[in-house]
């Protein structure tokens, strides 16, 4: 019953993330949907630790290169998400309330994707490998 709990908290903190996304594209003084391309960034941050999980032994303690290129990877990604709507504001595609609420909607996205992999990354009886 935890694990039903939590998805439905990391559902939840997902959806308000959109919701500052969509906020920071949609309201009537911003009006432009360039941000929405930081959608990509949210699909493509998980990829390379799920590759990295599923290449890698866990039978050593010590560092594993496959694992730490995934990490190096996906904080390229993640800068990458943060950096695009800065990028956006500072040549005045958006303006810079749009960059805010993106950049919050960016935080409450990256750490719900954290915490999916804190929650269901244990590889116990309620993993995310099962589905």
């Amino acid at each position: 019953m935890a694990g039903i709990k939590a998805l439905v908290g990391l559902s939840f903190s997902g959806a308000i993330g959109l919701t500052f996304l969509l906020l920071g594209c949609a309201l009537e003084q911003y009006g432009v949907y360039w941000p929405l391309f930081v959608l990509i960034f949210y699909v493509l941050s998980p990829i390379p630790t799920f590759i990295s999980r599923r290449l890698s032994d866990d039978s050593d303690s010590s560092s594993n290169a496959c694992r730490e290129l995934a990490y190096f990877l996906t904080t390229g990604i993640v800068v990458s998400a943060f950096g695009l709507p800065i990028v956006l504001a500072r040549t005045s595609t958006i303006q810079w309330g749009a960059c805010g609420l993106v950049m919050t909607g960016n935080a409450v996205i990256f750490l719900t994707i954290l915490g999916f992999f804190v929650v269901f990354g244990g590889g116990d009886d309620f993993s995310w490998e099962q589905w």
